[in-house]
């Protein structure tokens, strides 16, 4: 009788821990939220230098990067339950009344309308190099479950080697004007975990850039 799949075997996270992303096939990676510039309101030389740092970061990497974007729409059940709890809170009925209609429009606008949030990652991957000779062989023939155990020592030497990376992304992206935050673990997971589960009405970490 074959074995069935659960959903965890189609999901290649293998772990999360310190701030890294551990997948089943030995990679590693962080990830980076990215803040935004409005770019059509820029002057044409403001635009041209733009281009031409990021350009110019970009034939800096001596490794790719992944550029992820997401979509959302935006939850306002938060913001209507602070609104709702601020109501008790108004002594003039004049203003019940209007905070009242006020939530009335927002909840009625919003299903009529869907608003989007979006969000800017930057992927940031780290392969070690396994010495292990049947590993290596594996990989190169497409095998699945070919990652190591990472003891202590070897995922701190890797993490490393890893922020070294993430420091070049966030230099290189900061001399175009965008800001970065490194997300922990906490985030990464509610991250993934709304990626799995796109049915889910929530929105991405939230995360302030300083914007």
């Amino acid at each position: 009788m074959a074995q069935k799949n659960t959903a965890q075997d189609f999901i290649p996270i293998k772990d999360i821990r310190d701030g890294v992303v551990v997948l089943r096939d030995g990679k590693l990676c962080m990830l980076l939220l990215v803040s935004t510039v409005n770019f059509a309101l820029k002057s044409a030389d403001e635009q041209r230098a733009i281009l031409s740092q990021f350009q110019g970061f970009l034939n800096t990497l001596e490794f790719s990067v992944q550029i992820y974007i997401q979509s959302r729409r935006l939850d306002i059940r938060p913001y209507l339950s602070q609104l709702q709890s601020r109501e008790k809170d108004q002594y003039n009925d004049l203003m019940r009344i209007q905070l009242r209609e006020y939530m009335e429009f927002i909840r009625t606008f919003t299903q009529e309308v869907e608003i989007m949030t979006k969000n800017f990652f930057v992927v940031v991957p780290y392969t070690p190099i396994s010495t292990d000779i049947g590993s290596n062989i594996k990989s190169v023939l497409g095998k699945k479950d070919i990652s190591v155990e990472l003891d202590e020592s070897r995922f701190t030497e890797y993490r490393t080697q890893l922020e070294q990376r993430v420091n070049i992304v966030r230099q290189g992206l900061a001399g175009v004007g965008l800001k970065t935050v490194l997300l922990e673990s906490a985030e990464l997971t509610e991250l993934f975990y709304h990626l799995f589960n796109p049915h889910e009405m929530s929105s991405a970490p939230q995360v302030d850039t300083g914007t």
